[in-house]
C-alpha cells in the first residue's frame, strides 16, 4: 500500500513515525485511498464529519458564498451567513444563550469562553474572581489556556512553565470510580466535589471565575455519562457561589448524543457554552461561543468588546457552511436519528463487552467509548509500554475501520480506549460492519501485542 511519511515531501505530518494513506475521496460513511481501499469512518475523523463525506448541499453552499464574498473583516462588517447562522443556533441553544461568537476551532472557542468569563467578572467589578475549576480526566484543547484546563499530563509536560494553574475535581467517571457510580454520596459522581474544592480554596467563591466541563465525556473518559442528577447539582452549586458554568459541547454537541446539546438531558443550562467540530460537518473549520445577553451586556456597557481577536472569526464561508450543515441536520431530523440509531449502536456494541480485555462499553447516542483493560475483574489497565490503544487503532485501520484512540485516563499515565462516533447518516448495516471489523481488529491486536498472561 502506498503511504506518505516524513521525511518524504514537504508536509510536516501530525505524526512523524508512521505512514499515511492518501485519501482521494469520501462518500457517506466511507473514505477511499488512492489504491482504492475503503475505510469505514467510524469516528467521523475527529468526531467532526456528522453528515458524512461528499455532502453536495454543504459543498454548494460553500461555493456560492465563496463566489459572493470570501472574507470580510469582522471588526468592520457583518454579513448574511453569520447573521442567519447565529439566529439558527440561538434557537437551538439551551436557556438564555442567544449570542454567538464564531471562531475556527474548539480550542479557540474554549480559550475565548474562559477569557470571556474572566473579562465579565472584571467588568462587573469583581476582579478577584480569576480561578478556573475543571475535571480530571478532561480535554479542552491545545491553545495554552485550553491546555491548562485540560488534564492530560503527557500533552502538558513540555509546556508546564507556560500554563496557568487550574484547580481540578474528579470527573464523574463511574467505571474508574471506587463506587462504580452507585454511591449517592460519592463526591465525584454526585458533583459535591465542586462544593468541597470551593470551600477549601483560599478566597473561596470570591476567587472562582468559572467551572468548565463536558456534559458527556469526550475521549478523556471514553464517553462516560454522568448520573442524571450530576449537572443539576453542579448548576445549584455554581448559582449559589456565583461561579460561571461553562459547558464544553465541542465534541458532544450538534446533536451527537441525541439532543442538540448534551446538557439538555439534565434539565439545566450553562452560563456559557462552546460548540465546534460537527457544526460545519468538517467541511470548513468552525466553532462558536454561545453567551447570554446578561453577560454580553456587561461588556457592551463597559469596554465595548470581547478582548479575544481572531483574524478568521465570523468568517463568511465558514458561517455559510455552518448554516447549510445546521439546516441539513434539521431538515433530515438527524438529531432524532442520533437518538434512534444510537440505541441500535449501543445494543450492537454491547456484544463487545464479552470479548477478551474489553472492560467497558459506554456512551450516549452516536458516541461510544470502548475501554481496554489487562484484567476485567480488577479493571487494571495495560502497562503504557504496550501502547495497546495505538496498536488496536492501527490494526483497525489496516482492516478498513477508523476509530479514535485515547490513553492515560486510568491513572494519568496508563489506560487504553477507543471512541466510536460515526456520521449521523450511518445505517444499521454499517453499524454491523463496525462491530465485525472491531472484533477482527481486536483479534489481530491480541496476536501481535505481547499481553501479559
Amino acid at each position: 500500500m502506498n503511504t506518505y511519511a516524513y521525511p518524504q515531501g514537504h508536509v510536516f505530518y501530525r505524526r512523524l513515525t508512521r505512514g499515511f494513506p492518501r485519501i482521494v475521496r469520501g462518500q457517506g460513511c466511507y473514505l477511499y485511498d488512492e489504491t482504492g481501499k475503503r475505510y469505514l469512518d467510524a469516528c467521523g475523523g475527529a468526531f467532526v464529519a456528522i453528515l458524512g463525506h461528499g455532502n453536495a448541499e454543504v459543498a454548494e453552499a460553500i461555493a456560492r458564498q465563496a463566489q459572493r464574498v470570501g472574507y470580510v473583516n469582522g471588526t468592520a462588517f457583518t454579513h448574511e451567513p453569520v447573521e442567519e447562522l447565529a439566529a439558527e443556533l440561538a434557537a437551538l441553544c439551551p436557556g438564555d444563550l442567544d449570542k454567538l461568537y464564531f471562531l475556527s476551532s474548539g480550542s479557540e472557542a474554549v480559550e475565548a469562553a474562559l477569557k470571556l468569563a474572566r473579562q465579565y467578572w472584571v467588568e462587573s467589578g469583581r476582579p478577584g474572581k480569576h480561578k478556573i475549576i475543571a475535571l480530571a480526566p478532561a480535554y479542552h484543547g491545545n491553545t495554552l489556556l485550553a491546555l491548562s484546563a485540560s488534564a492530560r499530563g503527557h500533552y502538558q509536560a513540555l509546556f508546564r512553565d507556560w500554563l496557568v494553574d487550574v484547580r481540578r475535581i474528579p470527573a464523574p467517571y463511574a467505571y474508574r470510580c471506587p463506587c462504580r457510580g452507585l454511591d449517592p454520596g460519592c463526591p465525584a459522581c454526585s458533583g459535591a466535589a465542586l462544593e468541597e474544592i470551593i470551600a477549601r480554596e483560599e478566597g473561596g467563591a470570591a476567587s472562582i471565575a468559572a467551572f468548565l466541563a463536558e456534559p458527556v465525556g469526550g475521549a478523556s473518559t471514553g464517553a462516560a455519562v454522568p448520573r442524571p442528577d450530576y449537572f443539576r447539582r453542579i448548576r445549584e452549586i455554581c448559582d449559589r457561589h456565583q461561579v460561571l458554568f461553562i459547558a464544553d459541547e465541542v465534541l458532544s454537541g450538534a446533536g451527537r448524543t441525541g439532543t442538540w446539546c448534551a446538557i439538555e438531558r439534565y434539565g439545566v443550562a450553562p452560563d456559557l457554552m462552546t460548540l465546534g467540530k460537527g457544526i460545519a460537518g468538517g467541511y470548513v473549520p468552525l466553532s462558536a461561543v454561545a453567551a447570554p445577553d446578561r453577560i454580553v451586556e456587561v461588556l457592551a456597557s463597559g469596554s465595548g468588546a470581547l478582548l479575544h481577536a481572531q483574524t478568521f472569526s465570523h468568517h463568511p464561508v465558514a458561517c455559510a457552511a455552518g448554516l447549510a450543515t445546521v439546516r441539513y441536520v434539521q431538515a433530515h431530523r438527524l438529531v432524532e436519528r442520533c437518538a434512534e440509531l444510537g440505541a441500535v449502536l449501543h445494543r450492537r456494541l454491547a456484544a463487545l463487552a464479552d470479548l477478551p480485555h474489553v472492560g467497558d462499553v459506554r456512551g450516549r447516542g452516536l458516541l461510544a467509548g470502548v475501554e481496554f483493560v489487562e484484567d476485567k475483574e480488577s479493571r487494571a489497565p495495560f502497562p503504557r509500554t504496550l501502547k495497546f490503544a495505538e496498536a488496536f487503532t492501527e490494526a483497525a485501520q489496516d482492516a478498513g475501520l477508523v476509530v479514535w484512540p485515547n490513553v492515560g485516563h486510568a491513572d494519568g499515565e496508563n489506560g487504553d480506549l477507543v471512541m466510536i462516533a460515526p456520521p449521523f447518516i450511518v445505517t444499521e448495516r454499517e453499524i454491523g460492519e463496525i462491530v465485525a471489523l472491531f472484533t477482527a481488529a481486536l483479534e489481530t491486536t491480541l496476536r501481535t501485542v505481547r499481553v501479559p498472561s
